[in-house]
Protein backbone atom coordinates (compact mmCIF):
# COMPACT_ATOMS: atom_id res chain seq x y z
CA UNK A 1 0.00 0.00 0.00
CA UNK A 2 1.20 3.34 -0.89
CA UNK A 3 1.49 5.96 1.90
CA UNK A 4 -0.90 9.22 1.78
CA UNK A 5 0.10 12.44 0.95
CA UNK A 6 -0.95 15.60 0.28
CA UNK A 7 -0.22 17.37 -2.89
CA UNK A 8 -0.23 21.36 -1.78
CA UNK A 9 -0.49 24.01 -4.09
CA UNK A 10 -2.09 22.65 -7.24
CA UNK A 11 -3.25 24.64 -10.09
CA UNK A 12 -6.34 23.38 -11.03
CA UNK A 13 -8.87 24.35 -14.33
CA UNK A 14 -12.35 25.95 -12.55
CA UNK A 15 -14.58 26.92 -15.18
CA UNK A 16 -15.41 29.37 -18.11
CA UNK A 17 -16.26 33.42 -17.45
CA UNK A 18 -16.74 35.85 -19.71
CA UNK A 19 -13.83 39.00 -20.02
CA UNK A 20 -14.30 42.53 -20.47
CA UNK A 21 -13.90 41.91 -24.18
CA UNK A 22 -16.98 39.72 -24.25
CA UNK A 23 -14.79 36.71 -25.20
CA UNK A 24 -14.89 33.23 -22.73
CA UNK A 25 -11.96 32.97 -20.59
CA UNK A 26 -10.76 29.92 -18.38
CA UNK A 27 -10.53 30.66 -14.54
CA UNK A 28 -8.15 28.67 -12.42
CA UNK A 29 -8.05 28.02 -8.75
CA UNK A 30 -5.62 26.74 -6.44
CA UNK A 31 -6.10 23.38 -4.94
CA UNK A 32 -4.93 20.65 -2.23
CA UNK A 33 -5.07 17.31 -3.62
CA UNK A 34 -4.90 14.35 -0.55
CA UNK A 35 -3.20 11.26 -2.45
CA UNK A 36 -3.63 7.91 -1.26
CA UNK A 37 -2.91 4.58 -2.50
CA UNK A 38 -2.35 6.21 -5.98
CA UNK A 39 -5.84 7.81 -6.63
CA UNK A 40 -7.20 11.32 -5.45
CA UNK A 41 -8.73 10.64 -2.15
CA UNK A 42 -9.83 14.42 -1.34
CA UNK A 43 -9.61 18.36 -3.36
CA UNK A 44 -9.94 21.14 -1.42
CA UNK A 45 -9.63 24.65 -2.10
CA UNK A 46 -6.15 26.38 -0.94
CA UNK A 47 -7.90 28.63 0.86
CA UNK A 48 -9.22 25.85 3.47
CA UNK A 49 -6.03 25.19 5.90
CA UNK A 50 -5.54 21.59 5.87
CA UNK A 51 -4.65 19.76 9.36
CA UNK A 52 -2.55 16.48 9.06
CA UNK A 53 0.73 15.18 10.26
CA UNK A 54 0.59 13.59 6.23
CA UNK A 55 3.94 14.36 4.52
CA UNK A 56 3.35 17.11 1.53
CA UNK A 57 4.31 17.72 -1.50
CA UNK A 58 4.21 21.35 -2.65
CA UNK A 59 3.54 21.75 -6.16
CA UNK A 60 4.09 25.34 -6.70
CA UNK A 61 1.03 26.22 -8.44
CA UNK A 62 2.08 23.99 -11.46
CA UNK A 63 -0.92 23.55 -13.57
CA UNK A 64 -2.54 20.30 -13.51
CA UNK A 65 -3.62 18.30 -16.43
CA UNK A 66 -4.23 14.72 -17.24
CA UNK A 67 -1.77 12.41 -18.37
CA UNK A 68 -1.48 11.74 -21.99
CA UNK A 69 -2.47 8.72 -23.92
CA UNK A 70 -0.09 7.75 -26.58
CA UNK A 71 -2.64 5.48 -29.12
CA UNK A 72 -0.25 4.70 -31.79
CA UNK A 73 3.45 4.16 -31.77
CA UNK A 74 6.32 1.68 -32.94
CA UNK A 75 8.94 1.33 -29.82
CA UNK A 76 10.91 -1.19 -31.92
CA UNK A 77 11.51 0.62 -35.23
CA UNK A 78 13.66 3.83 -33.60
CA UNK A 79 17.02 5.46 -33.80
CA UNK A 80 16.67 6.49 -30.36
CA UNK A 81 19.80 5.82 -28.16
CA UNK A 82 21.82 5.71 -31.31
CA UNK A 83 24.05 8.01 -33.23
CA UNK A 84 22.07 10.51 -35.48
CA UNK A 85 20.89 9.83 -38.81
CA UNK A 86 18.48 11.05 -41.17
CA UNK A 87 16.41 8.21 -43.30
CA UNK A 88 16.54 7.65 -47.14
CA UNK A 89 13.83 9.94 -49.05
CA UNK A 90 10.66 7.77 -49.01
CA UNK A 91 9.66 6.07 -52.55
CA UNK A 92 6.48 3.78 -52.82
CA UNK A 93 5.23 2.15 -49.47
CA UNK A 94 6.19 -1.74 -50.74
CA UNK A 95 9.79 -0.25 -51.06
CA UNK A 96 10.21 1.44 -48.20
CA UNK A 97 9.10 -1.98 -46.31
CA UNK A 98 11.82 -3.92 -48.72
CA UNK A 99 14.18 -1.27 -47.15
CA UNK A 100 13.22 -1.70 -43.31
CA UNK A 101 12.90 -5.41 -43.80
CA UNK A 102 16.97 -5.56 -44.41
CA UNK A 103 18.01 -2.82 -42.02
CA UNK A 104 15.91 -3.38 -38.92
CA UNK A 105 18.39 -6.91 -38.24
CA UNK A 106 21.30 -4.42 -38.26
CA UNK A 107 20.26 -1.68 -36.49
CA UNK A 108 22.50 -0.21 -33.32
CA UNK A 109 21.79 -1.02 -30.07
CA UNK A 110 19.34 -4.40 -28.70
CA UNK A 111 15.54 -3.45 -29.63
CA UNK A 112 14.90 -2.71 -25.39
CA UNK A 113 17.51 -0.19 -25.27
CA UNK A 114 15.82 1.80 -28.12
CA UNK A 115 12.08 1.24 -27.23
CA UNK A 116 13.70 2.60 -23.65
CA UNK A 117 14.94 5.64 -24.85
CA UNK A 118 11.83 6.00 -27.29
CA UNK A 119 9.41 5.68 -23.76
CA UNK A 120 11.56 8.28 -21.52
CA UNK A 121 10.78 10.85 -24.21
CA UNK A 122 7.37 10.04 -24.07
CA UNK A 123 7.23 10.44 -20.53
CA UNK A 124 9.01 13.15 -20.41
CA UNK A 125 6.07 14.78 -22.69
CA UNK A 126 3.47 13.64 -20.05
CA UNK A 127 2.49 10.28 -21.69
CA UNK A 128 2.04 7.50 -19.00
CA UNK A 129 -0.19 5.08 -21.34
CA UNK A 130 1.42 3.93 -24.48
CA UNK A 131 -0.04 1.24 -27.35
CA UNK A 132 2.61 0.22 -29.49
CA UNK A 133 2.93 -1.95 -33.03
CA UNK A 134 5.55 -4.17 -33.28
CA UNK A 135 6.87 -5.93 -36.45
CA UNK A 136 5.63 -9.75 -36.58
CA UNK A 137 6.97 -10.81 -40.25
CA UNK A 138 9.81 -13.66 -41.39
CA UNK A 139 12.75 -11.11 -41.62
CA UNK A 140 13.03 -10.51 -37.50
CA UNK A 141 10.32 -13.00 -36.10
CA UNK A 142 9.13 -12.23 -32.67
CA UNK A 143 12.67 -10.66 -31.80
CA UNK A 144 11.32 -7.31 -31.57
CA UNK A 145 8.50 -8.52 -29.29
CA UNK A 146 10.44 -10.14 -27.24
CA UNK A 147 12.65 -7.02 -27.10
CA UNK A 148 9.72 -4.35 -26.66
CA UNK A 149 7.86 -6.82 -23.77
CA UNK A 150 10.77 -6.42 -21.51
CA UNK A 151 11.72 -2.43 -22.29
CA UNK A 152 7.97 -1.92 -21.48
CA UNK A 153 8.18 -4.41 -18.29
CA UNK A 154 10.82 -2.29 -16.92
CA UNK A 155 9.05 0.52 -17.23
CA UNK A 156 5.44 -1.04 -15.80
CA UNK A 157 6.09 1.34 -12.74
CA UNK A 158 5.93 4.37 -14.82
CA UNK A 159 3.29 3.71 -17.35
CA UNK A 160 0.78 1.17 -18.64
CA UNK A 161 0.83 -0.21 -22.31
CA UNK A 162 -0.63 -2.17 -25.19
CA UNK A 163 1.38 -4.19 -27.47
CA UNK A 164 0.18 -4.34 -31.52
CA UNK A 165 1.38 -7.23 -33.21
CA UNK A 166 2.03 -5.69 -36.65
CA UNK A 167 2.37 -7.48 -40.03
CA UNK A 168 4.52 -4.91 -41.03
CA UNK A 169 5.28 -6.19 -44.05
CA UNK A 170 1.98 -7.70 -45.51
CA UNK A 171 0.17 -10.87 -43.44
CA UNK A 172 -0.88 -13.09 -46.69
CA UNK A 173 2.16 -11.22 -48.56
CA UNK A 174 4.90 -12.67 -46.04
CA UNK A 175 2.61 -15.50 -44.87
CA UNK A 176 2.92 -14.43 -41.52
CA UNK A 177 -0.26 -15.96 -39.95
CA UNK A 178 1.82 -18.88 -37.84
CA UNK A 179 3.96 -15.68 -36.65
CA UNK A 180 1.02 -13.28 -35.36
CA UNK A 181 -0.70 -16.53 -33.60
CA UNK A 182 2.39 -17.39 -31.87
CA UNK A 183 2.98 -13.53 -31.28
CA UNK A 184 -0.65 -13.35 -29.68
CA UNK A 185 0.51 -16.34 -27.14
CA UNK A 186 3.65 -14.34 -26.24
CA UNK A 187 2.74 -11.03 -24.74
CA UNK A 188 0.84 -9.23 -27.74
CA UNK A 189 -2.71 -7.82 -26.45
CA UNK A 190 -4.07 -6.96 -29.51
CA UNK A 191 -4.12 -7.97 -33.45
CA UNK A 192 -2.87 -5.56 -36.35
CA UNK A 193 -3.09 -5.65 -40.04
CA UNK A 194 -1.17 -3.44 -42.55
CA UNK A 195 -3.75 -2.51 -46.03
CA UNK A 196 -5.24 -5.85 -47.14
CA UNK A 197 -5.56 -4.33 -50.87
CA UNK A 198 -2.36 -2.24 -51.37
CA UNK A 199 0.01 -4.55 -49.26
CA UNK A 200 -1.82 -7.83 -49.49
CA UNK A 201 -3.23 -7.63 -52.82
CA UNK A 202 -6.55 -9.33 -51.55
CA UNK A 203 -8.78 -7.66 -49.47
CA UNK A 204 -11.34 -10.30 -48.49
CA UNK A 205 -8.91 -13.11 -47.62
CA UNK A 206 -6.55 -10.70 -45.66
CA UNK A 207 -9.32 -8.80 -43.61
CA UNK A 208 -10.68 -12.27 -42.63
CA UNK A 209 -7.73 -13.84 -41.22
CA UNK A 210 -7.01 -10.95 -39.61
CA UNK A 211 -10.40 -11.75 -37.81
CA UNK A 212 -9.46 -15.58 -37.64
CA UNK A 213 -6.50 -14.24 -35.47
CA UNK A 214 -7.88 -12.25 -33.27
CA UNK A 215 -11.38 -14.36 -32.32
CA UNK A 216 -8.68 -16.99 -31.83
CA UNK A 217 -6.97 -15.13 -29.73
CA UNK A 218 -9.89 -12.85 -27.86
CA UNK A 219 -7.88 -10.02 -28.99
CA UNK A 220 -8.97 -6.40 -29.48
CA UNK A 221 -7.51 -5.34 -33.64
CA UNK A 222 -5.90 -2.00 -34.69
CA UNK A 223 -5.42 -2.10 -38.42
CA UNK A 224 -3.25 0.30 -40.21
CA UNK A 225 -5.24 1.44 -43.62
CA UNK A 226 -2.86 3.56 -45.56
CA UNK A 227 -4.94 2.83 -48.57
CA UNK A 228 -6.30 6.12 -50.09
CA UNK A 229 -10.11 7.05 -52.10
CA UNK A 230 -12.54 4.83 -53.03
CA UNK A 231 -10.26 1.57 -52.03
CA UNK A 232 -9.69 2.67 -48.44
CA UNK A 233 -13.47 3.70 -48.16
CA UNK A 234 -14.49 0.41 -49.15
CA UNK A 235 -11.81 -1.30 -46.93
CA UNK A 236 -13.60 0.07 -44.26
CA UNK A 237 -16.75 -1.42 -45.14
CA UNK A 238 -15.95 -4.54 -45.24
CA UNK A 239 -13.93 -4.42 -42.32
CA UNK A 240 -17.34 -3.07 -40.54
CA UNK A 241 -19.23 -5.92 -41.96
CA UNK A 242 -16.59 -8.13 -40.70
CA UNK A 243 -16.62 -6.63 -37.19
CA UNK A 244 -20.52 -6.71 -36.94
CA UNK A 245 -20.54 -10.43 -38.28
CA UNK A 246 -17.98 -11.37 -35.26
CA UNK A 247 -19.72 -9.38 -32.85
CA UNK A 248 -16.36 -7.21 -32.34
CA UNK A 249 -18.26 -4.14 -31.34
CA UNK A 250 -16.00 -1.69 -29.13
CA UNK A 251 -12.67 -4.37 -29.76
CA UNK A 252 -11.96 -2.46 -33.46
CA UNK A 253 -9.55 0.72 -34.21
CA UNK A 254 -8.65 1.79 -37.62
CA UNK A 255 -5.20 3.99 -37.80
CA UNK A 256 -4.90 6.35 -39.78
CA UNK A 257 -8.18 5.93 -42.38
CA UNK A 258 -6.89 8.22 -44.88
CA UNK A 259 -9.73 7.60 -46.82
CA UNK A 260 -12.53 8.79 -44.51
CA UNK A 261 -10.68 12.44 -45.83
CA UNK A 262 -10.88 11.69 -49.41
CA UNK A 263 -14.15 10.94 -50.06
CA UNK A 264 -17.01 13.43 -50.07
CA UNK A 265 -18.51 14.76 -47.00
CA UNK A 266 -21.64 12.92 -47.08
CA UNK A 267 -19.96 9.77 -47.60
CA UNK A 268 -17.94 10.61 -44.53
CA UNK A 269 -20.84 11.17 -42.28
CA UNK A 270 -22.37 8.07 -43.23
CA UNK A 271 -19.76 6.27 -42.64
CA UNK A 272 -19.23 7.90 -38.94
CA UNK A 273 -22.60 6.83 -37.96
CA UNK A 274 -21.71 2.45 -38.53
CA UNK A 275 -18.61 3.91 -36.83
CA UNK A 276 -20.07 4.64 -33.95
CA UNK A 277 -22.85 2.55 -34.05
CA UNK A 278 -19.99 -0.40 -33.66
CA UNK A 279 -17.51 1.26 -31.41
CA UNK A 280 -14.88 1.26 -33.72
CA UNK A 281 -12.08 3.97 -32.69
CA UNK A 282 -9.93 6.47 -35.03
CA UNK A 283 -6.43 6.69 -34.84
CA UNK A 284 -4.65 9.76 -36.31
CA UNK A 285 -1.38 11.34 -36.31
CA UNK A 286 -2.43 14.50 -37.47
CA UNK A 287 -0.31 14.27 -41.35
CA UNK A 288 0.56 17.79 -43.29
CA UNK A 289 1.10 16.50 -46.40
CA UNK A 290 -2.21 14.38 -46.99
CA UNK A 291 -5.57 14.01 -46.61
CA UNK A 292 -6.84 12.86 -42.85
CA UNK A 293 -9.79 11.65 -41.28
CA UNK A 294 -12.74 14.62 -40.55
CA UNK A 295 -11.89 14.82 -37.03
CA UNK A 296 -14.61 17.47 -36.30
CA UNK A 297 -17.36 15.89 -37.41
CA UNK A 298 -15.85 12.14 -36.33
CA UNK A 299 -15.94 13.55 -32.98
CA UNK A 300 -19.59 15.29 -32.61
CA UNK A 301 -20.86 11.54 -34.41
CA UNK A 302 -19.72 10.31 -31.32
CA UNK A 303 -16.74 8.18 -32.62
CA UNK A 304 -13.76 7.74 -30.57
CA UNK A 305 -10.70 9.90 -32.19
CA UNK A 306 -7.02 9.03 -30.26
CA UNK A 307 -3.92 10.24 -31.12
CA UNK A 308 -0.35 8.70 -31.65
CA UNK A 309 3.01 10.29 -32.75
CA UNK A 310 3.55 7.21 -34.71
CA UNK A 311 7.05 6.50 -35.22
CA UNK A 312 9.56 9.19 -35.18
CA UNK A 313 13.41 9.49 -35.91
CA UNK A 314 13.22 5.84 -37.40
CA UNK A 315 13.83 4.91 -41.19
CA UNK A 316 10.29 6.01 -41.79
CA UNK A 317 11.11 10.23 -40.90
CA UNK A 318 14.12 12.00 -39.00
CA UNK A 319 11.20 14.22 -37.46
CA UNK A 320 9.55 14.21 -33.97
CA UNK A 321 10.21 14.15 -29.92
CA UNK A 322 7.15 12.10 -29.44
CA UNK A 323 5.85 14.97 -27.33
CA UNK A 324 1.87 14.06 -27.72
CA UNK A 325 0.66 17.95 -26.19
CA UNK A 326 2.76 19.01 -29.31
CA UNK A 327 0.54 16.46 -31.73
CA UNK A 328 -2.21 18.08 -30.17
CA UNK A 329 -0.65 21.89 -30.85
CA UNK A 330 -0.63 20.43 -34.67
CA UNK A 331 -4.80 19.11 -34.75
CA UNK A 332 -5.99 22.26 -32.78
CA UNK A 333 -3.83 24.63 -34.92
CA UNK A 334 -4.96 22.79 -38.32
CA UNK A 335 -8.77 22.91 -37.34
CA UNK A 336 -8.23 26.15 -36.05
CA UNK A 337 -9.59 25.78 -32.49
CA UNK A 338 -8.47 28.82 -31.73
CA UNK A 339 -11.33 30.00 -28.56
CA UNK A 340 -10.96 28.83 -25.05
CA UNK A 341 -13.62 26.54 -25.07
CA UNK A 342 -11.96 24.60 -27.84
CA UNK A 343 -8.94 24.32 -26.59
CA UNK A 344 -9.90 22.79 -23.24
CA UNK A 345 -12.23 20.41 -24.93
CA UNK A 346 -9.20 19.16 -27.68
CA UNK A 347 -7.77 17.66 -24.15
CA UNK A 348 -10.00 14.60 -24.98
CA UNK A 349 -8.16 13.72 -28.01
CA UNK A 350 -4.61 12.51 -26.02
CA UNK A 351 -5.76 11.51 -22.30
CA UNK A 352 -8.34 8.81 -23.20
CA UNK A 353 -10.83 11.16 -23.50
CA UNK A 354 -10.90 13.34 -20.54
CA UNK A 355 -11.20 17.08 -20.13
CA UNK A 356 -10.25 19.42 -17.51
CA UNK A 357 -13.65 21.21 -17.99
CA UNK A 358 -17.03 20.33 -19.82
CA UNK A 359 -18.95 22.34 -22.22
CA UNK A 360 -20.60 23.77 -19.37
CA UNK A 361 -17.53 24.99 -17.73
CA UNK A 362 -17.84 22.48 -15.00
CA UNK A 363 -15.04 20.70 -13.32
CA UNK A 364 -14.72 17.18 -15.50
CA UNK A 365 -11.16 16.70 -14.05
CA UNK A 366 -9.73 15.65 -11.38
CA UNK A 367 -12.52 14.05 -9.68
CA UNK A 368 -11.71 12.14 -6.33
CA UNK A 369 -11.73 8.71 -7.49
CA UNK A 370 -9.12 9.54 -10.43
CA UNK A 371 -5.97 8.23 -10.47
CA UNK A 372 -3.41 10.42 -9.47
CA UNK A 373 -1.29 10.34 -13.06
CA UNK A 374 -1.06 13.96 -13.67
CA UNK A 375 0.94 16.39 -15.84
CA UNK A 376 2.08 19.49 -14.28
CA UNK A 377 2.41 22.30 -16.69
CA UNK A 378 3.80 26.18 -16.29
CA UNK A 379 0.81 27.60 -17.24
CA UNK A 380 -2.05 29.45 -16.08
CA UNK A 381 -4.87 27.15 -17.96
CA UNK A 382 -4.86 24.28 -20.05
CA UNK A 383 -6.10 26.24 -23.15
CA UNK A 384 -2.89 28.02 -22.73
CA UNK A 385 -1.05 24.44 -22.15
CA UNK A 386 -1.85 23.23 -25.27
CA UNK A 387 -1.83 26.83 -27.71
CA UNK A 388 1.24 27.34 -26.13
CA UNK A 389 3.05 23.59 -25.57
CA UNK A 390 3.53 24.36 -22.03
CA UNK A 391 7.14 23.32 -20.14
CA UNK A 392 5.97 20.15 -18.66
CA UNK A 393 7.90 20.31 -14.87
CA UNK A 394 7.32 16.78 -13.77
CA UNK A 395 4.79 14.03 -14.23
CA UNK A 396 2.95 11.44 -12.02
CA UNK A 397 2.13 8.32 -12.43
CA UNK A 398 -0.21 6.43 -9.75
CA UNK A 399 0.73 9.19 -7.43
CA UNK A 400 4.37 8.67 -7.93
CA UNK A 401 6.70 11.53 -9.85
CA UNK A 402 8.45 9.95 -12.44
CA UNK A 403 10.01 12.22 -14.31
CA UNK A 404 10.76 15.68 -13.71
CA UNK A 405 10.09 17.81 -10.11
CA UNK A 406 7.87 19.77 -8.96
CA UNK A 407 9.87 23.45 -9.55
CA UNK A 408 9.31 26.25 -11.56
CA UNK A 409 11.56 27.86 -14.16
CA UNK A 410 9.07 30.95 -14.77
CA UNK A 411 5.88 32.93 -12.79
CA UNK A 412 2.74 32.21 -14.45
CA UNK A 413 1.26 35.61 -15.45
Amino acid sequence: MMQAFWLTNVRLDKGFETGDDGVFHTISEICHLKIEDGKIAIIVSANEPIDTTLPQEDAKGLLALPSFVEKHNHLDKTYAGATWKSCLPPKKLIDRLEFEAKEMPLMTGTTKERAQAMLQLHIKGGATHVRTHVNIDPYIGLKNLEGVRAALEEYSDRLTYEIVAFPQQGLLRTQASSLMRQAMKEGATLVGGLDPAGIDNELEGSLREMMDIAVEADADVDIHLHDPGTLGFYTIKRLLDLTEEAGWQNRMAISHAFALGDVSMEESSDMADRLSQLGTMIMTTVPINRAMPPVPMLHAKGVQVALGYDGFYDSWSPYGTGDMLDKLNRLVERYRWVDEKSLVQSLYFITGGKTTLDKNGNRAWPKVGDVASIVFAESSCSAEAIARKSRRAAVMFKGKIVHGALERMEETK
